[in-house]
């Protein structure tokens, strides 16, 4: 077992992002859900890139299930390129990126107004401490033979211990707290999941208790279901007669992490010697980091649908 403490600025920014960066705290399902997507298409990568994952057996998605007593948790798992110990210190361990701390300092009183630019930090995961007092995450790195268990409050350390996982991938657990019991629901979840990613291109598959009732309204039994809950389907790849102005704005706030609609959208389609698909979204605020020399664009290739 190995106690960590979070990095002196992380410890500081953790309460901001927590407690006033977010407007809607609905946004933590977006943003595990978008890190578990990242995770899958990192491993599926690798199955067409590298031969030592060439072989594997393997069909990637996403899980979802809940417990609705007490203590109710919410459990989010994917079978993508997992973490081993390292990583977890340092993705989970570190927030901070150059320049985030001045930026943040220079939030205005509304803070709330400024929110949607924090999910260019990278720091999603942390939303989900607005809903859960404690979060556990059990993950396996593709290739490697042993799991951890990253587990934290939130509240100034982290602890990581070796633990038992069969497969590659990561599993996060999420302990409610009262305005997170509501989430500890099928509908509440399938509601989230249908606004934010139905069109994550794997699928998600949430699990619950069916319960049936006899012609008296009386229980009649209970059974474990589990019912795929997002059209995983490619944006690009449905035809543009298909597609409605909803579907646009809900993947443009998918992949880029922003709470408001775009300015506007280009979607094209060239066939020929090449063929490629076009999608162009212009947000309505200019990145933050624009200006900055190791500013990176926004623009992602995605071949065969793999980023």
């Amino acid at each position: 077992m190995s106690k960590h403490q979070f990095q002196t600025e992380v410890n500081q920014l953790l309460h901001l992002i927590i407690h006033s960066l977010y407007s809607h705290k609905e946004i933590f399902m977006r943003e595990l859900v978008s890190n578990a997507s990242d995770a899958l298409d990192k491993l599926k990568y690798l199955t067409l890139t590298d031969d030592k994952f060439k072989t594997m057996s393997w069909d990637p998605a996403i899980r979802i299930e809940f417990h609705d007593k007490d203590p109710k948790t919410l459990t989010l798992s994917d079978n993508g390129i997992g973490m081993n110990e390292a990583d977890l210190v340092e993705h989970l361990g570190t927030i901070a990126r150059s320049g985030t701390r001045t930026f943040l300092a220079g939030l205005s009183g509304d803070a709330k107004k400024d929110s949607n630019l924090i999910g260019q930090f990278g720091v999603g995961f942390y939303s989900a401490y607005m809903v859960a007092d404690l979060i556990e995450v059990i993950s396996k790195k593709a290739g490697e033979d042993k799991a951890f268990k990253w587990s934290s409050t939130g509240k100034g350390e982290f602890e990581i211990v070796e633990a038992k996982r069969a497969d590659h991938g990561t599993t996060i657990v999420l302990h409610l707290n009262e305005e997170g019991a509501e989430y500890a629901s099928r509908w509440a979840i399938e509601d989230l999941i249908k606004k934010y990613s139905n069109h994550i291109a794997f699928p998600i598959f949430l699990s619950y208790e069916k319960t049936e009732y006899d012609d008296k309204g009386k229980e009649k039994s209970r059974e474990m279901t589990t019912d795929q809950v997002n059209s995983a389907s490619a944006l690009w790849k449905r035809s543009k007669s298909d597609l409605k102005e909803e579907d646009y704005k809900e993947f443009y706030k998918t992949i880029s992490h922003d709470m408001e609609d775009p300015l506007f959208w280009a979607h094209t389609k060239a066939e020929g010697t090449i063929e490629y698909t076009t999608l162009f979204f212009v947000p309505k605020k200019a990145p933050f980091d624009m200006n900055y020399a190791d500013y990176k664009p926004g623009v992602k290739l995605f071949v065969r649908r793999v980023f």
